[in-house]
């Protein structure tokens, strides 16, 4: 019996390679696209699976459930829904320069609606993958390796005659990198491979000339033409987009404005966020221009108008769009793909000459199979052609044979010893025959009526036109130029076929620039209720409405329209609002809760004070926790940009019981959960910083927290209740800060 071995490594050299071997294997064989072919895995292993079926462009469609099915089985043991998500968007013609499936039924729109589930939907490939990307696959022209389980095989790229990785694009996240390639317009990338095999010492630049820039599917118009070159060349850069937006007139004399086609980044749920966008531009009085929204979007495109106020600038306004809404977005663009088994960042011209290399690759194998196949129908015909001169000699060997071993060895070797001949002419002629065995077999295998005149002036034909293809092949593959062409003449046929004029403008646009109009500062009133719905009303209207507001909202405040406020939470956070964000409207208006424009989360979170910028800035807060921590903070401390932070700082498990404004002179009164109350001068709470814990205030009891803090003015009568027993505050014993308290006897 074997002894066992045991290896001793460290524990982080086995986590890196473990790690390493992971991320290698998600970057290569799952999310980054091949720059051969430009497909990731799943792409390249469905639509060879869809070849297989032979659910071609030219037969019926079929449910989507098989080909996924299909496919998870053969070729990619992952999630069902993977495989579906990429069919689905391969379908898409919103995300694909070309798409290369043709789907049938709902297969998700542009709008950010799903697909519908793999058992409705139906699809097959699209003429233009047929064509162009699984052509010669019988041809031997790309390797094929086992798959998964070693039952089946599969093309470990497939024969795409387009620079794919450029014309559709990609979008995908590995682990440690990821790639976002645009998509770009047919034409223009055959014409600039068709450049780079004139002239390989071509720059970037003037390969420019033929690409101009992405072309993406939903138009739109690309703003930054000048920085399109360093992009480019780079591989990595940011490219700005923006939608088209045109002016309409309406009636009486008013204008509406009319987005007709939209970044590509707004595909999905991107549409529906502008809409509210532009609505919360509305609601936010930031702008009053527009008086209606309404998407009119169909299957012939997009369409989304705003109508607009008489006398509205439309030039200001159109760029306040821009600014404040995605209809001016960023595309990242990083050209990372696999090129020669391993990720890399690649510049135009370099995808490009990727692609060329690949041709010239798939040209030759293509060619060397041709030129093989063409080779042994020429030895055949030969052999044939030989036969029919002495077709007569070749029955007298048949006749005179006992079986066919006899005759194979009679027409390739010449043996004629277990064969009887007419005459000893017949037998010296057989004798000198040397037919190959593929030719002894094909004249085995032929059929009486091919010695009839015609057949035969047909085979002769046959054989000058495969001649005619063996000069041909052997031609292309040992000239270049030859080679060249017959590459070029495939990708001017599919620039005939499929090429589409560009969508995306490509320009130099001056960075929108709009006035804001200044917001008129006003004084209104905060309302909240106990729900924490929240509203903003002015103040007349809150005069004329006080006995109410005071009976139906917890939090009453007075502040500037223009102006914060600010949430202090038992947690010990703070939050700020802008007042502005806070809807503004008549005192029965709806109100909306106070979480939607805030950080703060009523769900998790108490609050315990709210207090508006201008009164924080004027005063100090005293902050008590529960544990008996106190310490005073100059309000100024708060006047921060962020809309949440620490508004101090905890001991573990502790919460705050109390944050209140303090005035100078005023006297502090602890109350605790057990009845203890001290009261003490205001002074001895330790002026702190907020990130400060404080200084001790009361010495709590086992089992006892401070529940209510009192402030007291000087000759303030002030009560106080505990478990329904009046305490009077100002006859309380003046005693110092850090002390037990008195006991209220109950």
């Amino acid at each position: 019996m074997q002894e066992s071995q045991i290896i001793r490594t460290e524990y982080s050299d086995i986590m890196k390679k473990s790690y390493i071997d992971y991320a290698m294997s998600v970057i290569i064989a799952r999310a980054l696209p091949d720059v051969r072919d430009g497909l990731k895995p799943v792409q390249r292993r469905t639509l060879y699976d869809m070849h297989e079926l032979g659910i071609r462009y030219d037969k019926p469609y079929r449910k989507c459930a098989r080909i996924v099915g299909d496919t998870m089985g053969k070729y990619h043991p992952h999630g069902d829904s993977s495989i579906y998500e990429a069919l689905v968007v391969m379908s898409q013609d919103f995300k694909k320069g070309k798409a290369l499936v043709d789907g049938h039924g709902n297969f998700g729109s542009i709008e950010g609606d799903g697909a519908a589930a793999m058992r409705y939907t139906e699809a097959r490939l699209a003429r233009f993958t047929q064509e162009m990307f699984l052509a010669d696959l019988d041809k031997d022209i790309v390797d094929f390796v086992p798959n998964f389980d070693e039952t089946e095989k599969e093309p470990s790229v497939l024969p795409v005659k387009v620079p794919n990785l450029l014309l559709n694009g990609a979008e995908g996240i590995a682990v440690g990198m990821a790639t976002s390639i645009p998509p770009h317009n047919l034409g223009e990338i055959i014409d600039a491979v068709k450049a780079y095999m004139k002239n390989p010492d071509i720059t970037t630049k003037q390969l420019m000339k033929y690409i101009k820039g992405p072309d993406f599917p939903t138009g739109g118009i690309v703003i930054n033409k000048d920085e399109l070159l360093s992009i480019y060349e780079s591989g990595t850069g940011k490219i700005k987009l923006r939608g088209k937006v045109e002016v309409e007139e309406a009636k009486g004399g008013k204008k509406r404005l009319v987005i007709s086609e939209i970044p590509y980044t707004m595909i999905g749920a991107g549409i529906g966020k502008f809409l509210n966008d532009v609505a919360a531009l509305v609601e936010t009085k930031k702008t009053n221009d527009i008086v209606d929204i309404s998407n009119q979007s169909s299957k012939e495109g997009i369409r989304i108008v705003l109508e607009l106020k008489k006398d509205t600038d439309v030039e200001n306004l159109k760029n306040m769009l821009y600014k404040k809404t995605r209809l001016e977005d960023t595309f990242g663009v990083n050209m990372l793909a696999v090129a020669d088994g391993r990720p890399e960042t690649l510049g135009l011209k370099s995808v490009i000459e990727h692609h060329v290399d690949f041709q010239f690759e798939l040209a030759t194998r293509k060619y060397q199979t041709l030129l093989s196949k063409e080779r042994e129908k020429k030895e055949v015909q030969e052999g044939l052609i030989k036969a029919c001169d002495v077709i007569d000699l070749i029955i007298e060997i048949l006749r005179g044979s006992r079986n066919i071993k006899d005759v194979k060895a009679c027409l390739t070797e010449g043996k004629t010893e277990n064969i009887k001949f007419k005459s000893k002419v017949s037998e010296k002629m057989a004798k000198l025959l040397k037919f190959t065995e593929r030719q002894a077999d094909a004249i085995l295998e032929m059929r009486l009526y091919k010695l009839i005149g015609l057949e035969v002036e047909a085979l002769m034909q046959e054989h000058e036109k495969t001649l005619a293809n063996i000069e041909r092949y052997e031609d292309i593959l040992n000239n270049y130029e030859s080679m060249s062409s017959v590459i070029v003449e495939e990708m001017d046929a599919c620039k005939k076929a499929y090429a589409t004029k560009r969508r995306t403008v490509i320009e130099n646009a001056e960075e929108a620039v709009f006035e804001e109009k200044k917001i008129e500062e006003q004084n209104v009133v905060f309302l909240m209720d106990r729900f924490g719905y929240a509203k903003t009303v002015d103040e007349a209207t809150y005069e004329r409405n006080k006995e109410a507001a005071m009976a139906e909202n917890k939090y009453i405040l007075k502040c500037k329209n223009t102006g914060k406020l600010c949430i202090f939470t038992k947690e010990g956070r703070m939050h700020q609002i802008k007042v502005m964000d806070v809807p503004f409207g008549k005192f029965r208006d709806k109100a909306q809760p106070i979480d939607n424009v805030s950080n703060f989360d009523s769900s998790c979170e108490e609050m315990i004070l709210l207090i508006s910028e201008e009164e924080l800035a004027a005063c100090s807060l005293l902050f008590v926790t529960a544990q008996g921590m106190i310490k005073t903070v100059d309000g100024q401390e708060f006047l921060v940009s962020k809309r949440s932070i620490a508004s101090t700082k905890l001991q573990d498990g502790d919460f705050l019981a109390s944050v209140q404004k303090i005035e100078e002179g005023a006297q502090i009164v602890l109350q605790t959960v057990n009845g203890y109350f001290l009261r003490f001068v205001g002074e001895e709470a330790a002026r702190k910083k907020k990130a400060a814990i404080g200084v001790r205030g009361i010495r709590l009891q086992k089992k006892d927290e401070v529940e209510n803090v009192y402030l007291l003015r000087e000759g303030e009568d002030k009560k106080a209740f505990y478990k329904e027993k009046e305490v009077s505050l100002n006859r309380l014993k003046l005693a110092k800060r850090d002390g037990q308290g008195t006991k209220t006897r109950i």
